[in-house]
């Protein structure tokens, strides 16, 4: 050794310091070194899975957040359309119950004009008859029989003579339903005289109504489905004007 240049005891001790400094190191700066390197990797390893499930999370929310949403719209549309619907339904029986209303006033109104136009013609038949006599007398200058008279009068305004509607005698008619016209109101015994004769005709399951035209003069317009029979006086002078021409 001492050949080479070296001292054997100094070339041990720098050995042997070396190996304390070495172990010095190993046991005060490595092991701590590679303790906090291996804490940060796994700090590092969970911040890096804690970021994966706040992503996942978070697209989790967005997807229950539109679905939502989705809901929350859709639930509103379709309460929107109930709604107007309720509202068009509303609004149609509003509509309807506003025109029923108005059908019923103006039929109460056509039901009172017509009465009251009937109750004047019932008056003006007795102003009538009472002229008609009058004139009579007047033209041949001698009173004839008032009861006579005024059953020839009776028989001009019902259209009925011996019981019989005149305008029905031997024509055969049928149906089930007929409507009766004349110039002025029947009386209550017109009328069922009138009903007696038409359902003996039709059938005991005819049903008969009346009707008021001052237009027929007098006379009855007789109506069977589709086919009328026309007595009265308008018909019978269009009849007669058309036979002049």
């Amino acid at each position: 050794m001492e050949a080479l240049g070296l001292n054997l005891g100094y070339l041990l001790v720098q050995i042997g310091s070396f190996l304390i400094v070495l172990l010095v190191l190993h046991a005060w700066v490595y092991k701590p070194l590679i303790a906090m390197l291996e804490k940060r990797r796994t700090d590092i390893a969970q911040g890096l899975e804690d970021a994966r499930i706040a992503a996942e999370a978070r697209e989790h929310a967005e997807q229950e957040a539109e679905k939502v949403l989705a809901d929350a719209r859709a639930k509103a549309a379709t309460a929107a359309a109930e709604i107007a619907t309720r509202a068009e339904e509303q609004s149609h029986q509003i509509i309807a119950e506003a025109e029923q209303h108005a059908t019923k006033i103006r039929e109460t109104a056509r039901m009172e004009a017509e009465q009251e136009r009937n109750r004047v013609l019932g008056e003006v038949r007795g102003q009538i008859a009472s002229l008609a006599m009058a004139a009579t007398q007047k033209l041949i200058g001698e009173a004839l029989d008032e009861k006579r008279q005024r059953t020839l009068i009776d028989q001009f305004f019902s259209g009925v003579k011996a019981g019989k509607v005149a305008v029905l005698e031997g024509v055969h008619v049928s149906g089930e339903n007929a409507v009766v016209t004349s110039a002025v109101p029947l009386t209550d015994q017109e009328q069922e005289t009138v009903k007696t004769d038409v359902v003996s005709k039709l059938g005991k399951d005819a049903q008969v109504s009346f009707k008021v035209d001052p237009r027929i003069l007098g006379g009855l317009r007789v109506q069977v489905g589709g086919k009328v029979l026309d007595g009265s006086v308008s018909g019978n002078l269009e009849s007669m004007r058309q036979n002049l021409n």
